[in-house]
Protein backbone atom coordinates (compact mmCIF):
# COMPACT_ATOMS: atom_id res chain seq x y z
CA UNK A 1 0.00 0.00 0.00
CA UNK A 2 1.41 3.39 -0.99
CA UNK A 3 1.29 6.51 1.14
CA UNK A 4 -2.23 7.51 2.21
CA UNK A 5 -2.99 11.22 2.45
CA UNK A 6 -5.11 12.73 5.17
CA UNK A 7 -8.01 15.02 4.27
CA UNK A 8 -8.21 18.57 5.73
CA UNK A 9 -10.98 18.77 8.30
CA UNK A 10 -10.98 21.91 10.50
CA UNK A 11 -8.69 24.86 11.12
CA UNK A 12 -8.31 27.24 14.07
CA UNK A 13 -9.60 30.67 12.99
CA UNK A 14 -6.84 33.16 12.26
CA UNK A 15 -8.18 35.57 14.87
CA UNK A 16 -7.03 33.16 17.59
CA UNK A 17 -3.81 31.96 15.96
CA UNK A 18 -1.50 33.88 18.33
CA UNK A 19 -2.83 32.21 21.47
CA UNK A 20 -1.06 29.14 22.81
CA UNK A 21 -2.79 25.81 22.17
CA UNK A 22 -3.07 23.91 25.44
CA UNK A 23 -5.02 21.04 23.91
CA UNK A 24 -7.35 20.31 21.02
CA UNK A 25 -9.86 17.60 20.18
CA UNK A 26 -12.72 16.52 17.93
CA UNK A 27 -15.85 15.54 19.86
CA UNK A 28 -18.43 12.80 19.34
CA UNK A 29 -20.49 15.08 17.07
CA UNK A 30 -17.51 15.84 14.81
CA UNK A 31 -16.92 19.40 16.07
CA UNK A 32 -13.32 20.55 16.47
CA UNK A 33 -12.27 22.41 19.63
CA UNK A 34 -9.13 24.22 20.72
CA UNK A 35 -8.34 24.97 24.36
CA UNK A 36 -6.30 28.17 24.32
CA UNK A 37 -4.40 29.88 27.11
CA UNK A 38 -6.16 32.92 28.46
CA UNK A 39 -5.10 35.25 31.26
CA UNK A 40 -4.14 33.29 34.39
CA UNK A 41 -5.14 34.36 37.90
CA UNK A 42 -1.75 35.87 38.76
CA UNK A 43 -0.77 39.18 40.41
CA UNK A 44 -1.05 42.38 38.40
CA UNK A 45 1.94 43.08 36.20
CA UNK A 46 2.98 39.48 35.57
CA UNK A 47 1.43 39.50 32.11
CA UNK A 48 2.25 43.06 31.16
CA UNK A 49 4.76 41.78 28.60
CA UNK A 50 2.20 39.39 27.14
CA UNK A 51 -0.74 41.54 26.00
CA UNK A 52 -2.13 38.76 23.83
CA UNK A 53 -2.34 36.38 26.77
CA UNK A 54 0.50 34.17 25.51
CA UNK A 55 1.33 31.17 27.68
CA UNK A 56 4.99 31.77 28.49
CA UNK A 57 6.60 30.39 31.62
CA UNK A 58 3.45 30.57 33.78
CA UNK A 59 1.73 27.28 33.01
CA UNK A 60 2.27 26.13 36.58
CA UNK A 61 0.01 28.92 37.88
CA UNK A 62 -3.44 27.61 38.69
CA UNK A 63 -6.28 28.28 38.52
CA UNK A 64 -6.26 30.10 35.19
CA UNK A 65 -8.72 31.27 32.55
CA UNK A 66 -8.84 29.62 29.15
CA UNK A 67 -10.70 29.98 25.89
CA UNK A 68 -12.39 27.18 23.94
CA UNK A 69 -12.74 27.89 20.23
CA UNK A 70 -15.22 25.58 18.52
CA UNK A 71 -15.31 25.02 14.76
CA UNK A 72 -18.41 23.29 13.41
CA UNK A 73 -18.45 23.15 9.64
CA UNK A 74 -18.21 26.73 8.40
CA UNK A 75 -19.02 28.40 11.72
CA UNK A 76 -16.89 29.15 14.79
CA UNK A 77 -17.55 30.49 18.27
CA UNK A 78 -15.62 30.92 21.51
CA UNK A 79 -16.41 30.09 25.14
CA UNK A 80 -14.41 31.41 28.09
CA UNK A 81 -13.61 28.88 30.82
CA UNK A 82 -12.95 30.21 34.30
CA UNK A 83 -10.76 28.73 37.03
CA UNK A 84 -9.22 25.84 35.09
CA UNK A 85 -7.01 23.75 37.36
CA UNK A 86 -5.42 21.20 34.97
CA UNK A 87 -1.69 21.74 34.41
CA UNK A 88 -1.61 19.34 31.46
CA UNK A 89 -5.19 19.66 30.22
CA UNK A 90 -7.11 17.39 27.90
CA UNK A 91 -10.36 18.72 26.50
CA UNK A 92 -13.66 17.19 25.47
CA UNK A 93 -17.29 18.28 25.35
CA UNK A 94 -20.72 17.27 26.66
CA UNK A 95 -24.01 16.96 24.76
CA UNK A 96 -25.53 19.90 26.68
CA UNK A 97 -22.78 22.26 25.49
CA UNK A 98 -20.58 21.84 28.56
CA UNK A 99 -16.92 20.91 28.64
CA UNK A 100 -14.63 18.38 30.28
CA UNK A 101 -11.05 19.33 31.14
CA UNK A 102 -9.01 16.45 32.51
CA UNK A 103 -5.61 16.11 34.09
CA UNK A 104 -3.88 12.88 35.04
CA UNK A 105 -5.47 12.89 38.50
CA UNK A 106 -8.85 14.64 38.18
CA UNK A 107 -11.56 15.68 35.77
CA UNK A 108 -13.16 19.13 35.86
CA UNK A 109 -16.69 19.71 34.50
CA UNK A 110 -17.79 23.08 33.06
CA UNK A 111 -21.25 24.19 32.02
CA UNK A 112 -22.12 25.62 28.60
CA UNK A 113 -21.29 29.16 29.85
CA UNK A 114 -17.78 28.07 30.85
CA UNK A 115 -18.35 28.06 34.59
CA UNK A 116 -16.59 25.39 36.65
CA UNK A 117 -19.31 23.13 38.06
CA UNK A 118 -17.64 20.23 39.88
CA UNK A 119 -14.57 18.01 39.87
CA UNK A 120 -14.27 14.23 39.70
CA UNK A 121 -11.48 12.18 41.22
CA UNK A 122 -11.36 8.91 39.25
CA UNK A 123 -8.58 7.47 41.42
CA UNK A 124 -5.22 6.70 39.81
CA UNK A 125 -3.52 8.19 36.78
CA UNK A 126 -5.78 8.82 33.78
CA UNK A 127 -4.18 8.19 30.38
CA UNK A 128 -7.05 8.84 27.95
CA UNK A 129 -10.35 10.70 28.28
CA UNK A 130 -13.14 10.71 25.69
CA UNK A 131 -16.83 11.50 26.07
CA UNK A 132 -19.49 9.69 24.10
CA UNK A 133 -22.64 11.03 22.45
CA UNK A 134 -24.63 10.44 25.66
CA UNK A 135 -22.25 12.36 27.92
CA UNK A 136 -20.53 9.43 29.63
CA UNK A 137 -16.79 9.62 30.23
CA UNK A 138 -14.52 6.88 28.88
CA UNK A 139 -11.10 6.77 30.52
CA UNK A 140 -8.13 4.43 30.54
CA UNK A 141 -5.99 3.79 33.60
CA UNK A 142 -3.23 1.31 32.90
CA UNK A 143 -4.89 -1.91 31.73
CA UNK A 144 -8.42 -0.75 32.65
CA UNK A 145 -11.04 0.95 30.50
CA UNK A 146 -13.76 2.58 32.59
CA UNK A 147 -17.03 4.26 31.61
CA UNK A 148 -18.11 6.87 34.15
CA UNK A 149 -21.16 9.01 34.67
CA UNK A 150 -20.70 12.76 35.11
CA UNK A 151 -21.05 12.27 38.84
CA UNK A 152 -18.23 9.74 38.90
CA UNK A 153 -20.32 6.58 39.09
CA UNK A 154 -18.82 3.57 37.33
CA UNK A 155 -21.08 2.50 34.43
CA UNK A 156 -18.68 -0.18 33.25
CA UNK A 157 -15.15 -1.41 33.86
CA UNK A 158 -13.14 -3.59 31.50
CA UNK A 159 -9.65 -4.89 32.22
CA UNK A 160 -7.24 -6.15 29.57
CA UNK A 161 -5.35 -9.29 30.47
CA UNK A 162 -1.55 -9.34 30.09
CA UNK A 163 -0.32 -10.88 26.87
CA UNK A 164 3.02 -12.44 25.87
CA UNK A 165 4.82 -9.13 26.43
CA UNK A 166 3.63 -9.08 30.04
CA UNK A 167 1.66 -5.85 29.82
CA UNK A 168 -1.84 -4.86 28.81
CA UNK A 169 -1.69 -1.08 29.31
CA UNK A 170 -4.15 0.67 27.00
CA UNK A 171 -2.17 2.78 24.53
CA UNK A 172 -5.13 3.93 22.46
CA UNK A 173 -8.86 4.49 22.95
CA UNK A 174 -11.60 4.78 20.33
CA UNK A 175 -15.12 5.73 21.37
CA UNK A 176 -17.68 5.50 18.59
CA UNK A 177 -21.45 5.59 18.34
CA UNK A 178 -22.00 1.90 19.05
CA UNK A 179 -18.77 0.55 20.54
CA UNK A 180 -15.51 1.44 22.22
CA UNK A 181 -12.13 0.02 21.32
CA UNK A 182 -8.86 -0.04 23.22
CA UNK A 183 -5.48 -0.97 21.82
CA UNK A 184 -2.90 -2.58 24.10
CA UNK A 185 0.69 -3.62 23.41
CA UNK A 186 -0.48 -7.10 22.50
CA UNK A 187 -4.00 -6.81 21.16
CA UNK A 188 -7.34 -5.10 20.82
CA UNK A 189 -10.45 -4.87 23.00
CA UNK A 190 -13.95 -4.38 21.57
CA UNK A 191 -16.52 -3.18 24.11
CA UNK A 192 -20.26 -3.17 23.41
CA UNK A 193 -23.18 -2.66 25.79
CA UNK A 194 -24.64 -5.89 27.07
CA UNK A 195 -22.03 -8.11 25.40
CA UNK A 196 -18.84 -9.79 26.61
CA UNK A 197 -15.65 -7.95 25.75
CA UNK A 198 -14.06 -9.29 22.57
CA UNK A 199 -10.28 -9.67 22.76
CA UNK A 200 -8.24 -9.94 19.56
CA UNK A 201 -4.57 -10.22 18.85
CA UNK A 202 -3.10 -7.44 16.74
CA UNK A 203 -0.18 -6.96 14.35
CA UNK A 204 1.20 -3.69 15.72
CA UNK A 205 2.83 -3.03 19.09
CA UNK A 206 2.67 0.49 20.44
CA UNK A 207 -0.02 1.86 18.14
CA UNK A 208 -1.83 5.01 19.31
CA UNK A 209 -4.24 5.53 16.42
CA UNK A 210 -7.09 3.26 15.42
CA UNK A 211 -10.25 3.54 13.37
CA UNK A 212 -12.89 0.85 12.86
CA UNK A 213 -15.62 0.44 10.25
CA UNK A 214 -17.41 -2.87 9.97
CA UNK A 215 -14.75 -5.55 9.67
CA UNK A 216 -12.05 -3.07 8.63
CA UNK A 217 -9.48 -1.66 11.01
CA UNK A 218 -6.80 0.99 10.50
CA UNK A 219 -3.88 1.15 12.92
CA UNK A 220 -1.49 4.08 13.02
CA UNK A 221 1.89 4.14 14.68
CA UNK A 222 4.34 1.89 16.38
CA UNK A 223 7.65 2.21 18.15
CA UNK A 224 10.42 4.59 17.03
CA UNK A 225 10.40 5.39 13.34
CA UNK A 226 7.11 3.55 12.82
CA UNK A 227 5.02 6.42 14.22
CA UNK A 228 3.57 7.16 10.75
CA UNK A 229 3.08 3.53 9.71
CA UNK A 230 -0.47 2.69 8.63
CA UNK A 231 -1.64 -0.90 8.80
CA UNK A 232 -4.98 -1.89 7.30
CA UNK A 233 -6.54 -5.00 8.84
CA UNK A 234 -9.55 -7.26 8.56
CA UNK A 235 -11.21 -8.30 11.82
CA UNK A 236 -11.85 -11.96 12.54
CA UNK A 237 -13.32 -13.43 15.71
CA UNK A 238 -9.91 -13.67 17.35
CA UNK A 239 -7.50 -11.37 15.52
CA UNK A 240 -6.90 -8.25 13.49
CA UNK A 241 -5.27 -9.69 10.36
CA UNK A 242 -3.05 -7.26 8.43
CA UNK A 243 -3.82 -6.96 4.72
CA UNK A 244 -1.81 -3.89 3.70
CA UNK A 245 1.01 -1.72 5.05
CA UNK A 246 1.76 1.87 4.18
CA UNK A 247 2.44 5.35 5.51
CA UNK A 248 0.02 8.08 6.55
CA UNK A 249 1.02 11.56 5.35
CA UNK A 250 -0.34 15.09 5.51
CA UNK A 251 -2.67 16.37 2.75
CA UNK A 252 0.31 17.96 0.97
CA UNK A 253 2.31 14.73 1.18
CA UNK A 254 4.52 15.88 4.07
CA UNK A 255 5.50 13.73 7.03
CA UNK A 256 3.34 13.80 10.14
CA UNK A 257 6.07 14.70 12.63
CA UNK A 258 4.83 15.33 16.17
CA UNK A 259 1.08 14.87 16.23
CA UNK A 260 -2.06 14.57 18.32
CA UNK A 261 -4.63 11.83 17.63
CA UNK A 262 -8.34 11.41 18.35
CA UNK A 263 -10.04 8.09 17.53
CA UNK A 264 -13.80 8.23 16.87
CA UNK A 265 -15.40 5.15 15.35
CA UNK A 266 -14.45 5.03 11.65
CA UNK A 267 -12.50 8.27 11.87
CA UNK A 268 -8.89 8.85 12.85
CA UNK A 269 -8.30 12.56 13.41
CA UNK A 270 -4.70 13.78 13.21
CA UNK A 271 -3.26 17.14 14.20
CA UNK A 272 0.40 18.04 13.60
CA UNK A 273 2.44 20.86 15.09
CA UNK A 274 1.68 23.72 15.49
CA UNK A 275 -1.71 22.10 16.22
CA UNK A 276 -3.79 24.64 14.33
CA UNK A 277 -5.45 22.22 11.88
CA UNK A 278 -7.21 18.88 12.12
CA UNK A 279 -7.06 16.34 9.31
CA UNK A 280 -8.92 13.05 9.03
CA UNK A 281 -8.67 9.51 7.75
CA UNK A 282 -12.25 8.29 7.36
CA UNK A 283 -12.92 4.60 6.79
CA UNK A 284 -16.66 5.19 6.63
CA UNK A 285 -16.72 8.38 4.51
CA UNK A 286 -19.67 9.74 6.49
CA UNK A 287 -20.71 11.49 9.65
CA UNK A 288 -19.28 10.19 12.97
Amino acid sequence: MAATSLTPYARLPRAHARLHVLHSTVDAAGRAHWLLAGRPHVPDGVLENHPDGAWDGISDRVPYDALVVTVDGGSAHATELSAVTARNPRLDTLPDGGFVVADTARIQIFDAQGRASWTLDPGGNVDHVLTDAWGALWITQGPAVRRLSLTGGVLGEFVALPGPAGTADCLSLNVGAHAAWAGTRTGLLEIRDGQPVTVRTGPVKGTHGLAVHGDRLALLGGHGYDHSRLVMCLLTETAAEPVAYGTLVLPDGGELGRRRLVNRGPRLYVQSEPYSEWCVLDLGHGRP
